[in-house]
């Protein structure tokens, strides 16, 4: 009789967050109403995946341009297949993780070659497509093609564990989260996922959870608790290393000279400045009077990046691979954020110099 009762209240949690999302839901360019149809038209699928792509830690906020100039830049997924690398890379510029960038280039191009320019539907097939993991694969089943499948990122785990109580950290604790949303056995995995999703934006915030208006607080372990900031249980941050390395501003006649970096590795792909490989002291690619302008410092995942800012001035372009950039143009050529940072500094650094 006991886990009947059980068996109702979370059934109950699901129906009463579906129902508040069906209130209160956000229009998105990549999402249908709650409750309607999915929308008959071939490209929806890729909408909704190339909005996971760029969603993967970035705000909604920060998105919504980007998928503006990319949907109308490349409108399906055939079309952003046949663009070419360096337009799709400066155009993601801004939204950081640049491996992203190139797994939705290599996602696009894999779409177009084994299935004709169709996503597949299947969580599973999914998964075999460049930059697209456990998480990316249930939405997209779920919210491009209605299927039933278990979404979790990071908003999700944040109210689940909150309401289900799960004390464990980390990324352990996913499989207790997985059943606990199987628990709920939710009619429409979509709206519900995107329905806790919402309300992780709205309510259930990480340091500020609004319990008074959610509705599902009634169940909630965290708030019966009085520590729904506790949770999720998260394991101690490890202390990021710190890299140090060297960028060259090179200027000749009003223009700077560009890279473009190999493919491979991190920011591959993307216009630069000239740089060492960041792993400390490097010589400059070659003589000339190199002045001090400064440092900028920048977090990547995984480490501390503090580079040094050498500029010199020539008479004449000297004879190096790359392009030349016109210093009124250079802030909007696509540089990835910490080179954009060094050619602010470069710049500011310029004014007191010249």
């Amino acid at each position: 009789m006991a886990a009947s009762c059980h068996s109702r209240a979370v059934s109950d949690t699901a129906n009463r967050l579906i129902a508040w999302y069906g209130a209160h839901a956000r229009a998105l360019p990549w999402r249908v109403p709650p409750g309607a149809a999915l929308p008959d038209d071939a490209d929806f699928p890729y909408r909704v995946w190339l909005s996971e792509i760029m969603l993967q830690q970035t705000t909604v906020a920060a998105v919504r341009p980007y998928f503006a100039d990319f949907t109308a830049r490349w409108p399906n997924v055939a079309a952003l297949a046949a663009a070419d690398d360096g337009d799709v890379m400066q155009a993601w510029a801004g939204l950081g993780y640049y491996a992203r960038a190139r797994n939705l280039l290599a996602c696009a191009r894999a779409v177009t070659q084994r299935f004709g320019g169709v996503f597949p539907c299947d969580e599973a097939i999914l998964r075999t497509l460049p930059g697209i993991g456990d998480y990316t694969a249930a939405a997209i089943a779920a919210f491009a093609f209605g299927r039933q499948a278990i979404v979790i990122d990071g908003n999700i785990e944040r109210v689940i564990t909150r309401h289900a109580g799960i004390t464990a950290p980390l990324p352990g604790a996913r499989a207790d989260i997985r059943a606990a949303i199987a628990a709920m056995a939710p009619a429409h995995a979509g709206d519900f996922a995107q329905g806790v999703m919402d309300l992780a934006g709205r309510i259930c915030t990480p340091r500020s959870p609004d319990c008074s208006a959610c509705p599902i607080a009634g169940g909630c372990a965290a708030r019966a608790l009085g520590t729904p900031q506790a949770f999720p249980v998260k394991p101690a941050k490890r202390a990021r290393p710190e890299r140090r390395g060297t960028i060259w501003w090179i200027e000749c006649g009003g223009a700077v000279l560009t890279v473009i970096r190999p493919a491979k590795g991190l920011l591959g792909g993307m216009r630069a400045l000239p740089s060492c490989n960041w792993s400390g002291d490097a010589l400059p690619p070659f003589a000339a009077d190199w002045q001090d302008w400064g440092a900028v410092s920048h977090g990547f995942t995984h480490f501390e990046l503090t580079l040094a800012v050498a500029a010199t001035m020539l008479p004449t372009r000297p004879d190096l691979p790359g392009e030349w950039v016109m210093m009124e143009k250079l802030l909007d050529s696509g540089l990835p954020t910490v080179f954009r940072k060094a050619a602010v500094r470069a710049l500011a650094a310029r004014m007191e110099t010249v």
